[in-house]
């Protein structure tokens, strides 16, 4: 349930900023990628991760920019959130970079 509320959250952020930062899409879709961030993780580690003393900062930007989208303003909430991502998971880019790169690897039939 996790990854397709998370996978659907991303559908719906993507699909917001294609048609030109609709607000209701891009609120939706943001809802729906923490609440799969909890199914997966469970509440506790979810918690735990935005609120570890050096990743305040990736957290008040991530979540001030969802406010700020709900709030009706896209365009500024959607960069602040893109900082905040940025800034929170920035540890977990060159593992998923790696996987990528080991995915090239296998041969194909």
């Amino acid at each position: 349930i996790g990854v397709g509320l998370v996978g659907f959250g991303l559908f719906f952020v993507l699909f917001g900023i294609l048609l030109y930062f609709d607000s209701v899409l891009l609120a939706f879709g943001n809802v729906l990628f923490l609440s799969g961030l909890v199914f997966i993780i469970g509440f506790r580690r979810t918690f735990t991760f935005f609120f570890q003393r050096p990743k305040l900062k990736g957290t008040s930007f991530f979540l001030g920019g969802i406010l700020i989208v709900l709030m009706r303003w896209p365009l500024l909430g959607m960069l602040l959130e893109a900082y905040g991502f940025v800034t929170l998971f920035r540890s977990f880019f060159p593992v998923a970079f790696g996987f990528l790169g080991a995915l090239a690897n296998i041969p194909v039939l």
